[in-house]
């Protein structure tokens, strides 16, 4: 099991629940918070997939925060 912490000064928690339902085919999650990130722990058939999911789920949810946060209007 693979565990990724996403801070939350950095990341928005809708992007984050928004990317593991995007990887949900590929490994199951478990998701928690804690007072300074929300965390993801993701298994999937092995430690190499794992790995890719884990770095492909933390680009899509920065890339989702990104966006998010420019389409709001000052």
């Amino acid at each position: 099991m693979t565990r990724v912490s996403f801070d939350r000064s950095l990341y928005q928690g809708p992007c984050v629940d928004e990317a593991v339902k995007t990887f949900s085919a590929h490994a199951s999650f478990q998701l928690t918070e804690e007072p300074k990130a929300w965390v993801v722990q993701l298994d999937a058939k092995t430690p190499e997939l794992e790995r890719q999911i884990a770095g492909e789920l933390g680009n899509y949810a920065l890339g989702l925060t990104i966006r998010t946060r420019g389409s709001r209007t000052p």
